[in-house]
């Protein structure tokens, strides 16, 4: 009988405490949702290839062209797998002008996990570039060293809290437009994600430079945190002429 009361506190700290798993999967969501957001919010396909569904309390808009998700999808099948396996330190969404060529913004999302031992390592940077349907030929990365310090880790926070720092950040996404320039003609754009150099890499997958935007206004953004991980956010653009 005196185990019951240790058994029920145990069983209710599962119920409330996200896994390494958990959120690293729901940190590969927020992404899915932030490419299709700011390919909206941008202008980058028409409004009307787009539908309404609810998440994190909010309206978000998504993708309905077929081929645009059928693209991000594949992104994310592989996205998921390297977020679970604590690969990524970063994903960059970068928006290009089709006819100059040049980058003219470049959303960049930092990935921290919580307690993770202090480590040198290289770093792929791995593009998949967007610029019609997907095709098999895809940009390749340079890689560079780099290291992480251990952070402390998180306080458990509810789902609901880590919810409502999500919408913030969402929110914020959307207000981006007082203050972006607005897109002039034809954009695509590539999705970048910084993976350590022992990654597993898909053929259609490859190395590419970092696509930073040359002379560029800079702002930080909102971020979020689990226990396990903390995602902050930056936008860079080109200043209009």
């Amino acid at each position: 009988m005196a185990s019951t009361a240790p058994e029920k506190e145990k069983d209710k700290s599962k119920v409330h405490k996200l896994s390494l798993k958990g959120s690293a999967r729901l940190v590969a969501e927020f992404f899915q949702y932030s490419i299709h957001t700011i390919l909206f919010q941008r202008g980058v396909y028409p409004a009307e290839d787009f539908t309404a569904v609810k998440k994190y309390g909010l309206n978000m808009l998504v993708s309905s062209d077929d081929q645009v998700r059928a693209y991000i999808k594949k992104i994310m099948s592989q996205l998921d797998k390297w977020m679970v396996g604590g690969k990524i330190q970063k994903l960059v969404i970068v928006i290009t002008d089709k006819d100059t060529g040049e980058h003219v913004e470049r959303w960049q999302f930092d990935v921290q996990i919580f307690a993770k031992p202090k480590s040198k390592s290289k770093t792929s940077k791995t593009a998949s570039s967007k610029s019609a349907p997907p095709t098999d030929q895809q940009e390749n990365s340079a890689s560079g060293t780099t290291s992480s310090p251990a952070v402390p880790e998180e306080k458990e926070k509810t789902e609901a809290e880590i919810q409502a720092e999500i919408a913030a950040i969402f929110r914020q996404i959307t207000a981006s437009v007082t203050f972006l320039p607005q897109l002039q003609g034809d954009c695509t754009f590539n999705v970048l994600v910084y993976a350590d150099a022992s990654s597993e890499v898909p053929v259609e997958w490859g190395d590419s430079d970092g696509k930073e935007i040359a002379n560029g206004e800079r702002v930080q953004l909102r971020g979020f945190s689990t226990q396990s991980h903390r995602v902050d956010t930056l936008v860079s653009y080109r200043l209009a002429d």
